[in-house]
């Protein structure tokens, strides 16, 4: 299997060689294809997800979260096996504080940082829905009273000709 070197991935998510040395030492991002070993002189090689991950790490890292914050995040998203499948399908969401995952049950999201705990969500777009549909309701309602009190008035206008 071919990967990345150490230099390309590098420069294809904008991690200096020296994060990238620390985070595969402390286990937050570890090259998958090819380890060094403790070696001198073998190189790093990273997969295609590997430079996901690390461009993530970085993006958390550049939004502000602390490195400590995201490494326990990451940890428990690879324990649950988060990252496996299909990266494009894998939604974090941070406030500052915290990085939370949005599952694929809508509605669902879970602390990254309290080991899954799920979090309060409103889901605006639902509730936009859901009174949308209310109103609608209301305004159709609204009109047929409205049309059969123009109806009852014009029966009482007609009989009172009459």
């Amino acid at each position: 299997m071919e990967g990345f070197t150490s230099h390309q991935a590098s420069r294809l998510t904008g991690c200096t060689p020296r994060q990238l040395r620390y985070w595969d030492k402390i286990g937050l991002v570890r090259p998958s294809v090819q380890g060094t070993g403790g070696r001198p002189g073998v190189p790093r090689l990273y997969s295609f997800r590997d430079l996901v991950a690390l461009r993530v790490v970085t993006s958390l890292l550049d939004g502000g979260m602390s490195l400590q914050r995201v490494r326990r995040a990451y940890q428990f998203l690879r324990r649950n096996a988060e990252m496996e499948g299909h990266l494009s399908e894998v939604k974090l969401i941070t406030d500052g504080q915290s990085i939370f995952k949005v599952c694929r049950r809508e509605g669902e999201i879970l602390d990254a940082l309290r080991e899954g705990q799920m979090a309060f969500f409103v889901a605006i777009d639902q509730i936009v829905r859901s009174v949308d549909a209310e109103v609608s309701e209301f305004q159709t309602d609204r009109d047929r009273f409205v049309r059969a009190l123009k109806q009852a008035a014009r029966h009482v206008n007609a009989e009172a000709v009459n």
